[in-house]
């Protein structure tokens, strides 16, 4: 038998017998893929999740690639990635004896994590009213295609069709031809992404549930769709067409956009690509100056010193002058020259665009702890694996066991599991004597009791505190005018001139303001900071130093998203951190983190996503260059991960009184979803490839996204079984198809994918595309259209249904929609107009009460 102290390899916490974040947590997993990412990052912290199978094993052991390629529910690399750290048992839920050892397993479970069918565990009378009378505590967290209720809560679904339906495609691609058309399709993210953001939604909820029932001893049951997730993570396209009416376009490699920009990949001598960053108007960059000095260094600066250049620098002829020779100088370099490096070293946020497995063997990851090595005791063999989301001295990630073999722990689990007879202690601070605040939908938050302070900076940092704050933290967001977030100033969250009013007359797309930077006017901002207070603070100032640290004393957190090293040279390192305030949980977030030899390294969201091989990990298959992922995917992921980086800590800080110091990147939230990739390599030596928009490992075919009639309209097809096919060949009017051999049977149709694709294609053209979906959809076959930010924000009944764009107000700006928390709680509804019912706070909105009401000081001499 495996104990529990075994399954770690990481350091014990200070408090003997509680390891990890989420320890002594029991979770019982039971489901499909859409849940078993969520049970990877749960086990990651520490729970005891037990994966509950059907005799046999679960289908997921079926999904490629395979150790050594031998298909075998025991060598499953899908599998084992998405089930590290797990243990498991087989029960056949239709026997009624299995039912009963289900049930007792629930009585001494903390949650119950489900993605098996609508109904299917209250059809056995295992659902949570069935248990709540023996386990009042009891957290039942489901996360479904669509939602259970609603007009798409029965359709069908795959991680292809939930990015199409969600706007991710249709954000992500190739640039079009001269023309303006489109000749490829969207192009899909690649490997169960979908299930990614839908898992991390789900997995900072389940522990806020937890640290409810921390304090109230109460369960309840929670719910997300994969749908409202996915369609909720893309960037700049809602808010393009929510303000303004504009519709983005695909674009290599760069941020999806209303017009084309530069390019942004660069090839190398050897046929491999660079990104070198050219934003031109990213504040504390001098992307001239310090491009030239990179050029200089290889002598090839040309003419870029004329003197005429000091005043033409900022036209287009001397911008395209400037990346003729960027590109001129790393096509003259093999890739593994590291031209990044010497851009770096000029404070230029360059990266390779390196394939996954090329991180394995990076000394900064691996000081990291962010790959490990894990042992198969049944192969005698040892791999590495991506398996930590941040790095912290104090708390340590699990590191094993691997994943379990079918049937494993059958004998041990129901023998170990038994009901507690006394809840946990917790310490308790003041404010959580308080009764829990109500939110405007009249229920009560989650974490009313948390105070955050918040030094966040843009969407992967300050996106962090947007979900504490809904679920009723205090979060005070503190900054100063001389250093705006570069959010505030943002053109793409620019608002039209005549505001709501001429948004809701418009009938065609509004002209971008010639913006005047105005710290008030970027719905952007607004959004990813709703529900926060703003005080105005020069930390440069020591009087003003000092009101932080006196905000500091009486708060449970402060995070922030500087430059590595920021605070520390401020004084407020984290050892000053734990004298004003002994318990402090300290989270903070940069492009590649602190610890490591990339510590100071200069990224954002695009250049994260290159170096950690998310960027490659999405495109045609070669020649075909990576079309990476049309908007800062990893600021979106940098916020999941630090939001539950937070209240993994606190949950931790409940149960022992101890604060810590977790340093999160952006880098590391993109290596974890590198998924079966990394391990392929170390597993069977095979480098990254990409595959489109095709299943290689869940076999379907057909399987990708179409040409449908209209401008640039597309459908998502996934075919995995026969009667999919069947179904397919009948709507198309393709019936002749089943007579040719080169597609009789499912494995011939995946030989003969080039020739299929065409022939699905050809006649989807003719097709509306939601008719088409409509059809397919009623014979129960994956589908999706590629829907816009006006598709999803205008006419999707299903996001609609479930409530995903919530109205709130700004002092200045007025009333607009924001993205709503996608998870729902029974008992404690998340509310992204947190506690004071509103959007992002005006710069400097709340100092003079925050300063006085909280810390009885005066605001005299703060930068208001």
């Amino acid at each position: 038998m495996t104990s529990p102290g075994e399954m770690n390899a990481g350091r014990l916490d200070a408090r003997e017998g509680y390891e990890g974040y989420l320890g002594g947590v029991r979770i019982l997993e039971i489901g499909d893929e859409l849940g078993e990412y969520c049970g990877k990052i749960l086990a990651g912290l520490g729970a005891d999740v037990v994966r509950v199978e059907p005799r046999g094993g679960e289908i997921t052991r079926g999904y490629g690639p395979f150790y050594h390629d031998q298909p075998h529910p025991d060598r499953s690399l899908y599998f084992w990635h998405y089930n590290f750290g797990k243990r498991g048992l087989e029960l056949d839920l239709g026997d009624p004896a299995d039912q009963a050892r289900f049930r007792d397993l629930a009585i001494a479970a903390d949650v119950i994590l489900d993605s098996r069918p609508r109904g299917y565990l209250d059809g056995r009378g295992l659902g949570r009213e069935a248990l709540a009378g023996a386990n009042p505590g009891l957290i039942h967290a489901r996360i479904s295609p669509f939602g259970d209720t609603g007009p798409w809560a029965d359709r069908q679904a795959s991680d292809l069709v939930h990015l199409a339906l969600g706007g991710v495609a249709m954000n992500c691609g190739y640039d079009p031809d001269p023309a303006g058309k489109y000749d490829t399709p969207p192009v899909a993210p690649q490997i169960w992404q979908a299930y990614h953001i839908a898992g991390e939604m789900m997995a900072m909820s389940i522990i806020a549930a937890l640290i409810y029932r921390q304090k109230s001893g109460h369960g309840q049951s929670l719910s997300t769709s994969v749908h409202q997730a996915v369609s909720q993570n893309t960037e700049t396209d809602i808010p393009s067409w929510l303000f303004l009416r504009a519709v983005h376009r695909r674009l290599t490699c760069r941020h999806s956009a209303t017009v084309a920009r530069s390019p942004s990949l660069a090839a190398t001598k050897d046929g491999r690509y660079v990104l070198p960053y050219r934003t031109y108007l990213m504040a504390g960059f001098n992307i001239w100056d310090d491009t030239v000095a990179v050029l200089r260094d290889y002598g090839m600066q040309a003419d870029l010193e004329d003197p005429h250049y000091e005043t033409a620098r900022d036209t287009p002829v001397a911008r395209e002058r400037l990346e003729f020779l960027t590109e001129r100088l790393v096509g003259r370099l093999p890739f593994d020259r590291d031209v990044w490096l010497d851009a770096q070293r000029h404070g230029l946020p360059w990266a390779p665009i390196r394939r996954p497995e090329e991180n394995l063997a990076d000394p900064h990851w691996l000081e990291r702890g962010t790959f490990f090595d894990v042992h198969h005791p049944e192969l005698g063999e040892t791999f590495k694996y991506s398996g930590a989301k941040w790095y912290s001295d104090e708390v340590a990630w699990r590191r094993g066991p691997r994943a379990p073999l079918v049937g494993e722990h059958n004998a041990t689990i129901p023998a170990e599991w038994t009901p507690r007879r006394e809840p946990p202690r917790v310490h308790a601070n003041a404010r959580m004597q308080a009764p829990p605040l109500k939110s405007a939908l009249g229920r009560p938050f989650a974490l009313s009791d948390v105070r955050v302070i918040d030094l966040g900076w843009m969407l992967a940092s300050a996106g962090a505190g947007r979900f504490l704050a809904a679920m009723g933290a205090e979060v005070i967001r503190v900054e100063h005018e001389s250093r705006p977030d570069g959010m505030r100033l943002s053109p793409a969250g620019a608002l039209p001139p005549g505001g709501r009013a001429q948004r809701e007359a418009a009938t065609s797309p509004i002209p971008a303001p010639t913006w005047a930077p105005d710290l008030n006017r970027s719905g952007c901002f607004m959004e990813i900071n709703a529900g926060k207070l703003s005080v105005g603070l020069n930390l440069k100032d020591p009087e003003d130093r000092r009101r932080l640290e006196a905000l500091i004393r009486d708060a449970d957190m402060i995070v922030e998203g500087y430059s590595p090293g920021t605070l520390t040279r401020m004084g407020l390192g984290y050892e000053r951190l734990k004298e004003l305030n002994p318990s402090i949980i300290y989270v903070q977030q940069s492009g590649l983190g602190e610890h490591g030899r990339y510590g100071r390294m200069r990224t954002f969201g695009p250049s994260a996503q290159a170096i950690t091989g998310i960027s490659e990990m999405s495109g045609l298959p070669e020649p075909y260059p990576p079309a990476g992922i049309g908007y800062s995917y990893l600021d979106w992921c940098g916020a999941y991960n630090m939001a539950t980086a937070m209240l993994a800590a606190l949950h931790r800080r409940n149960a022992t009184g101890l604060g810590c110091h977790i340093d999160a990147s952006q880098g590391d939230a993109g290596l974890y979803l590198t998924s079966t990739a990394t391990l392929d390599y170390s597993v069977n030596g095979r480098r990254w490839s990409r595959f489109g928009n095709r299943s290689p490992y869940k076999p379907a075919a057909p399987h990708g996204i179409y040409r449908a009639a209209g401008d640039d309209r597309w459908i998502a097809i996934a075919a995995f079984t026969e009667e999919h096919w069947l179904a397919v060949t009948d709507i198309l009017g393709l019936e002749s198809l089943r007579a040719d051999q080169r597609f009789a049977r499912l494995a011939d149709r995946l030989a003969s994918q080039d020739a299929l694709d065409r022939l699905i294609n050809e006649a989807t053209t003719c097709f509306d595309p939601f008719q088409l979906m409509e059809a397919l959809q009623k014979r129960g076959v994956p589908a999706g259209v590629c829907q816009t930010a006006e598709d999803r924000c205008d006419h999707d009944p299903q996001l609609r249904h479930l409530g995903w764009l919530v109205e709130l107000d700004q002092s200045e700006i007025g009333r607009w929609p924001v993205r709503e928390h996608p998870v729902q709680f029974s008992e404690t509804p998340a509310y992204m107009g947190g506690r004071f019912d509103r959007s992002g706070p005006s710069y400097g909105e709340d100092t003079e009460r925050v300063l006085r009401e909280l810390v009885g000081l005066s605001p005299q001499g703060s930068a208001v």
